[in-house]
């Protein structure tokens, strides 16, 4: 397997419910925030996991003598290696853990993963400063969302799924039972999408 055969699959958007949204600016009430949407960087390491299980590494190495904890990042998938820096924020989380996820989701944005996030515009949103969120979180447009999320009632079943993930019976014939619910529902959402496309 070559890079060039998962490009496509490492490029996909990710799931509405993994895409967070962190605020870059605020008004001066920090009643709106200017919100920018990301990934964390377990949802990277998910999609690397699922594309090429055992066809990827990182490592990184620590940039002494800066203010705050930074590394340097070196993402290699499938033979190729992409490099970049990583910072830790400011406040509890300036921490190298906080760094080294940085520089890995930025090593993963050079092979395209969530590299469409930077895409979307920023919005201005109604912010809650004592939750640390904005209320409501904006939606994301159709082109920044998954094939199964296009359609009527996929993004209940992309979550479902991923809940059974953590939660599959041990039971065999039970696991099957799920399966058979499951590829049915998918089955209904893509001919429901072709019906939709083709009308």
């Amino acid at each position: 397997m070559k890079l060039s055969d998962v490009q496509k699959r490492l490029q996909a958007p990710f799931p509405a419910h993994l895409v967070g949204w962190k605020p870059q600016a605020f008004n001066k009430e920090r009643t709106r925030a200017l919100l920018l949407a990301y990934v964390d960087a377990r949802a990277v390491q998910d999609r690397l996991d699922a594309i090429c299980p055992d066809g990827w590494t990182f490592e990184i190495e620590v940039i002494s003598g800066t203010t705050t904890p930074t590394v340097k990042g070196r993402l290699t998938v499938l033979g190729v290696t992409r490099e970049d820096i990583g910072e830790a924020g400011e406040g509890d989380y300036g921490t190298l853990k906080a760094a080294s996820s940085d520089a890995l989701k930025r090593c993963a944005v050079q092979f395209g993963i969530g590299r469409y996030l930077y895409d979307l515009p920023k919005q201005w949103a109604d912010w809650n400063d004592a939750k640390r969120e904005a209320s409501p979180a904006p939606e994301l447009p159709e082109w920044a969302r998954p094939d199964h999320e296009r359609s009527p009632g996929g993004a209940h079943l992309v979550q479902a799924m991923e809940q059974l993930r953590y939660e599959m019976p041990e039971d065999l014939d039970l696991q099957r039972e799920v399966y058979k619910h499951l590829k049915a529902a998918l089955g209904t959402l893509h001919s429901d999408g072709r019906h939709g496309r083709a009308a």
